[in-house]
């Protein structure tokens, strides 16, 4: 055992020394009970442990690795990042504890012409397969593709295949990052993490592979946003810049949404919380030199219909269905009774009027509309006039199916200290919270609750000053679930 001391400029420097007299005690105690917990992992080992055999470093080193690769065990490192601290040790034990590309299994996709399942070995004998997971904007050199190299080689230079779009792009250069650095190389390799530059049509989740080898690789699931505010810009020459900026950064994150207000013609961001637009917006100011002004939050209220089908009538639907989040097209036309031409409008003024809501305004979600009947005239019949009866149709279903408000729902965590705990669970009481369970954490109490987003607001700021600012809480998207009747009462009133 030895004692690491980081000196020189920002801790650049790693000193090993002997350990000091005063910690030698704790430090052999620790040390017993750590290699106890990695020789309980492998039986032989542990064997040799009960019979006196200390086994030696190496061996302990490479049971350690074992167990860490199949999650037996979960090494903790102490350091400081902003002293660069400790950093060092933890990049060590990244490379000699945690698994390489070999070490696990084989990764599997679906073939975009047949949907037969394909696996992919980490080799770089392998067709080329890669998954696009990050989309950054670089100052210098423009759109960045971070992408991690499942099987196969890439090269600078050469064309790469995109299933989603089904074209092909050609990749300008390759760049190896480190942090704000980058290295151009001309290869990447099975197991490898790099970045693209030229790649116009790929977008964050894409999988980009060899032509004569497509393959879909499981896409990243992004969660639909949460709450939104409006945003102008401050003056008529940020007008054009802020939409720009607004696409770039839409383009970079996925759970970042942009639309327009049909109504008001205004601008509406959409993110999943309140930090997270006020970062957007603070980045459109530092990144892009834009000035917004920006609206009240507003949670994504939506509706569904409660009038269900029974299992038995969903078992009657024809096949010829389409699909998409939230809303499913079932065409049953038949003898020609509404022209094929005019089926694709007629979905469209379905999904229109979705949008446009019969509650308030509110966009109406999980449904499936089956056409099933009509007619037409020979010369007065247009696209437009099925759209827009279409639209008319679907609302008034819509009415009749007794609608209801959903409101989105938040995981959510506090820790606090055991005093305050009363405090705390009354005050989620008061924010309409379901209290799931409580549990000791250290010194603290852990209180996992679900509440609605619309209750957080400002939850930072109350949570402090009851707890005299040593309580913390985290929040993430849950579910959507039905508003209360006098919740939806209100709801409804500000929309008027």
């Amino acid at each position: 055992m030895k004692a690491y001391y980081f000196e020189g400029d920002m801790g650049n420097k790693v000193i090993e020394k002997e350990i000091p007299e005063n910690f030698k005690a704790d430090a052999t105690k620790y040390h017993s009970e750590l290699v106890e917990k990695i020789v309980e992992t492998d039986d032989s080992i542990m064997t040799e442990y009960l019979e006196g055999t200390i086994p030696d470093f190496d061996a302990l080193k490479k049971t350690l690795r074992k167990a860490v690769i199949v999650n037996q065990i979960f090494p903790v490192f102490a350091g400081s990042a902003l002293k660069n601290k400790g950093v060092q040790l933890i990049l060590d034990a990244v490379v000699d504890y945690l698994p390489s590309p070999i070490d696990i299994a084989a990764v599997s996709g679906i073939d975009p012409d047949t949907e037969k399942n394909i696996i992919r070995n980490a080799s770089d004998t392998e067709p080329f397969a890669a998954l696009a997971f990050k989309v950054a904007t670089d100052p210098f050199v423009g759109q960045l593709i971070f992408f991690r190299v499942y099987s196969g080689t890439l090269s600078a230079g050469s064309y790469i295949y995109n299933p989603r779009t089904r074209n092909k792009e050609r990749i300008g250069r390759i760049l190896r990052m480190h942090a704000n650095d980058r290295e151009e190389v001309k290869k990447v390799f099975a197991g490898e993490i790099a970045a693209a530059v030229g790649l116009k049509d790929t977008i964050t989740s894409d999988t980009i592979c060899d032509e004569n080898n497509p393959i879909i690789l499981d896409r990243i699931i992004f969660p639909e946003p949460v709450i939104s505010l409006r945003i102008e810009p401050k003056t008529k020459a940020d007008q054009e810049k802020m939409g720009m900026a607004l696409n770039r950064l839409a383009q970079e994150d996925p759970t970042f949404k942009v639309s327009t207000d049909q109504e008001t013609g205004e601008t509406i961001i959409a993110g999943m919380g309140e930090l997270h637009l006020e970062i957007i917006v603070d980045r459109m100011k530092r990144e892009f030199t834009v000035e917004a002004n920006v609206g009240k939050p507003q949670v994504e209220i939506k509706v569904k219909p409660m009038q269900l089908l029974t299992k038995e009538e969903l078992e009657d639907l024809p096949k010829n269905t389409k699909r998409s989040p939230g809303f499913e097209f079932v065409n049953t036309i038949k003898g020609g009774v509404i022209p094929q031409e005019y089926i694709a409008p007629c979905e469209k003024g379905f999904k229109e009027g979705l949008d446009r809501g019969v509650l308030a305004g509110f966009k109406i979600v999980n449904v499936s509309v089956e056409l099933w009947d009509g007619s037409y005239h020979e010369v007065d019949s247009n696209e437009m006039a099925f759209k827009i009866a279409s639209s008319m149709a679907v609302q008034d279903a819509c009415k009749r199916a007794n609608p209801v408000i959903l409101e989105p729902m938040m995981k959510v965590e506090v820790v606090t200290p055991d005093k305050f705990m009363g405090d705390v669970t009354g005050n989620l009481s008061s924010k309409r919270a379901l209290i799931e369970g409580m549990e000791d954490r250290g010194m603290n109490k852990v209180i996992r609750a679900l509440v609605p987003l619309s209750e957080m607001f400002g939850y930072m700021t109350g949570l402090r000053s009851m707890t005299e600012g040593r309580a913390s809480f985290t929040m993430e998207f849950f579910r959507y679930d039905v508003v209360p009747n006098n919740v939806a009462e209100t709801i409804i009133a500000t929309r008027k």
